[in-house]
C-alpha cells in the first residue's frame, strides 16, 4: 500500500546553503532506493543525496542553483510499501521438489550453501558496531561509506586526526599541487624562448606550502562531512585486535574498546627507511620532502621512479640542482620507453646529473653536508 512521504535534506554535516547543482529527477519518476535526488557542492565538497525509499515521485520541490540546508523539503512521493525489499510474508515462494536421480553415479556435494553463522554472543565494549573499519585511507573509508550505505552501523578508526590516508594527506595529493606550481614556474620560464619575460621568480616558501595545505584540507574536511552524513561514527586513535571480537584503541584521551560483527583491514602503508643510512634530518622521506622545510642548493634523489621524479620536478623548479640516481639502467622501471624516452630528455637538460644503473652504498652524514659513496658501471 503507497503513501505519500516528504523527503528533506538530512544531515550533511557542518554546511549551511548548499547550492543544488543537479536534480537528475522529474515528476512521475519511479525511482529505487538509493537512486539520487539532488547533487550538492560547497567549497569543499560534492555531495549526492541518495532517496531513502522506492517509488514514484510526485512533485520535485527543488531546482538547480537553490541553496538547501539540512531539513529543508526536496520532493513529496509515494512509497512502495515496505522498503528494503521486505514483501509480505504471504508472498512466499513454494518449495521446489528435488527427485533423486538413481542412475546418477555420485551426487556432488554442496559446499557453502549456508553462510557462517555469526557469533551472537559478543562480549560489548564501550563502542559497538556491525562493522568496524581499521585505517581511514582510500581503501578503508570507501568500504566504511559503502557499508553504512547498506544499512550497517559502522565505526572508522583512524590513528590520524584527519581521514585520508597517505594518498590524500601526505602523498598523491600535495605533491599533485606542488607539481601543478612547478609546471607554471617551468611554463613562466619558457616563455622566454617567445619573447616573453616575466622576471625572476621569487618563490615564498611559506605560501607555497599553505597553498599545499590548504588544497588538502578542503578534501578532508569533505571526508570528514561525508562521514557524518553516512552516520559513521571515527574514531581517533591507534587500534589493536584484543580478542576475535574486540578492538583497543589507544587516543589522546585514553583507550577505547569497539566491539563488533565484522572487521575490514585497510592498515595502509608507510615510507620504508634504509637502516645502513645515518638518521640525520637532512636525508628525508617522501612525507618529509613534501613538507618543504628547506630548498636546499643541491638534492639527490635515490630513486627514480614516479615519486622520485615527482620529488625532483619539484625542487628543480623551486631552485634546487638535482642528481638522481636509480639502480635499475631504466627511469621509472616496467613503464613504456617510447614514453620515458620524452621525458629522460627534458628533464636531462634540467637536472644536474642522472645516474642509471647505480646504487647507493654509504652515506656519511658530515657538519657541512652529506657525503655519499656509489657503486655500479656509471657510477660517478
Amino acid at each position: 500500500m503507497s503513501k505519500e512521504i516528504e523527503i528533506l535534506v538530512p544531515d550533511i554535516g557542518d554546511f549551511e546553503a548548499v547550492e543544488v547543482i543537479e536534480v537528475p529527477v522529474n515528476d512521475g519518476d519511479k525511482i529505487q532506493k538509493e537512486d539520487t535526488l539532488i547533487t550538492l557542492e560547497s567549497d569543499k565538497a560534492t555531495i549526492d543525496i541518495p532517496s531513502p525509499y522506492s517509488g514514484t515521485i510526485k512533485s520535485v520541490s527543488t531546482k538547480i542553483g537553490d541553496k538547501v540546508s539540512q531539513g529543508e523539503l526536496i520532493l513529496t512521493m509515494e512509497g512502495e510499501g515496505k522498503q528494503d525489499g521486505n514483501q509480505d510474508s504471504e508472498q512466499k515462494p513454494e518449495a521446489e521438489t528435488v527427485t533423486e536421480d538413481t542412475n546418477t553415479a555420485e551426487a556432488t556435494p554442496a559446499v557453502n550453501e549456508e553462510p557462517q553463522a555469526i557469533n551472537t554472543n559478543i562480549e560489548k565494549g564501550d563502542l559497538h558496531c556491525e562493522v568496524v573499519v581499521l585505517g581511514g585511507g582510500p581503501g578503508g573509508y570507501t568500504a566504511a561509506f559503502r557499508a553504512a550505505d547498506l544499512g550497517k552501523q559502522t565505526i572508522l578508526v583512524e590513528r590520524y586526526e584527519t581521514l585520508g590516508g597517505v594518498c590524500l594527506n601526505v602523498g598523491c595529493i600535495p605533491s599533485k599541487a606542488l607539481l601543478h606550481i612547478a609546471k607554471v614556474i617551468s611554463e613562466v620560464d619558457e616563455l622566454k624562448e617567445q619573447g616573453i619575460d616575466l622576471g625572476t621568480s621569487n618563490v615564498n616558501i611559506k605560501s607555497v606550502r599553505e597553498f599545499a595545505v590548504n588544497v588538502v584540507n578542503k578534501l578532508t574536511t569533505g571526508l570528514k562531512a561525508m562521514a557524518k552524513q553516512r552516520k559513521v561514527e571515527v574514531v581517533h586513535g591507534t587500534g589493536k585486535f584484543t580478542s576475535a571480537n574486540m578492538i583497543e584503541v589507544e587516543g589522546a584521551d585514553g583507550k577505547t574498546t569497539i566491539s563488533f560483527e565484522h572487521a575490514i583491514i585497510a592498515a595502509g602503508s608507510q615510507p620504508a627507511r634504509i637502516p645502513s643510512f645515518p638518521d640525520d634530518p637532512r636525508i628525508m622521506d617522501s612525507t618529509g620532502a613534501l613538507l618543504l622545510d628547506d630548498i636546499p642548493e643541491r638534492l639527490l634523489v635515490i630513486g627514480g621512479g614516479v615519486i622520485g621524479l615527482e620529488m625532483a620536478t619539484v625542487y628543480e623548479a623551486l631552485g634546487s640542482k638535482i642528481t638522481v640516481v636509480e639502480m635499475l639502467d631504466a627511469l621509472i622501471p616496467g613503464c613504456d620507453k617510447d614514453i620515458i624516452r620524452p621525458l629522460q630528455r627534458r628533464i636531462t637538460k634540467r637536472y644536474e646529473n642522472i645516474y642509471l644503473g647505480t646504487a647507493v652504498t654509504e652515506i656519511k652524514a658530515l657538519k657541512k653536508h652529506l657525503n655519499v659513496s656509489f657503486d655500479g658501471k656509471k657510477a660517478p
